[in-house]
């Protein structure tokens, strides 16, 4: 995971390590949506970061890095990357236990999008018009899918779907806010460094949960956990490795074939109907998020000419 180890000049690898990682993801996200609604959201947090540490540090430990991953100028801001990470992860967690898996991925595809907004708020970036539209464009898909499951009335956001579409929403909030974190430490640290410190802060904080309520999990709960901590770890790692071998606009569309994933595993696995809604509005964000990522690879090329016909 070493930062810069190698040229973005091999885009099958990169795009191959990108589908993997999802496919490592989607099986953490469906393994703790099997768990069902009994187990705390802290303890799955615990679950998922502390097992994710297995293959993080094998990795590193391999690699010869694993004593300098853990050097820091920055304790702090990876404190509060973790504590906000957290939040998200855990409310997550909390609300796909709760929503049906479609419709639940298509509401985490807003974090991005809200990104944007608040890379233009807090640090500054330059956000022309066309993001701006693709922004507006992409929320909108995001309220497709949800404003239906939101009726008006007594009651309407006390039920099991309407609180799961609250704390997704919440959920991409924090993890947009986690994101701009992550913008800011990565001026000073290592991604191997980002991505130690945030599961071992990630591990403490979510014990923090315990007194609220922990259960013991039945055996084949507790399999799931933990096998979707040793997911997620491995394709953390898949994931930092496809951005070493292909440019990020190569990649990233390809974040969207989970959808598809998730149509089929709810459907076949827990039964879901998926909602004209949620296909309408997941085609909405989909377009919307990959014309960002179009339009910041030609402003890319747009720079990097730029430079080019400056150098003397």
């Amino acid at each position: 995971m070493p930062d810069g180890a190698a040229e973005p000049d091999s885009p099958i690898l990169g795009v191959s390590l990108k589908l993997l990682s999802i496919l490592s993801f989607v099986g953490m996200q469906t393994a703790i949506k099997a768990t069902g609604e009994s187990v705390p959201a802290g303890e799955v947090v615990f679950f998922r970061c502390f097992f994710a540490l297995a293959p993080v540090l094998a990795y590193l430990a391999w690699l010869g890095d694993l004593r300098t991953a853990f050097s820091t100028a920055d304790l702090k801001g990876h404190a509060i990357r973790g504590l906000i990470g957290v939040s998200a992860m855990g409310l997550g967690f909390f609300s796909i236990t709760r929503l049906p898996y479609p419709e639940w991925i298509t509401i985490n595809y807003a974090t991005p999008l809200i990104t944007v907004v608040f890379a233009a708020l807090f640090l500054g970036e330059a956000v022309r018009a066309y993001r701006w539209t693709a922004v507006a464009i992409g929320l909108v898909g995001v309220g497709v899918v949800t404003i239906p499951n939101l009726s008006v009335g007594p009651g309407a956001l006390s039920g099991p779907e309407g609180i799961g579409i609250i704390a997704a929403i919440v959920s991409s909030i924090f993890a947009a806010i986690a994101m701009i974190q992550v913008r800011k430490l990565t001026k000073t640290e290592k991604t191997a460094t980002i991505v130690l410190y945030f599961m071992l802060a990630a591990t403490v904080i979510s014990l923090l949960s315990v007194p609220f309520g922990w259960v013991v999990p039945t055996l084949s709960q507790a399999v799931l956990l933990v096998v979707a901590g040793i997911l997620g770890g491995i394709g953390q790692l898949l994931l930092t490795a496809a951005y070493r071998f292909a440019d990020t606009s190569t990649i990233a569309p390809f974040e969207y074939s989970s959808l598809i994933l998730a149509i089929l595993i709810g459907s076949l696995l827990f039964g879901e109907v998926i909602e004209v809604s949620t296909l309408l509005g997941g085609g909405i964000v989909v377009m919307a998020g990959i014309f960002i990522i179009w339009r910041e690879s030609r402003l890319g090329l747009e720079r990097r000419r730029d430079r080019r016909a400056g150098t003397p």
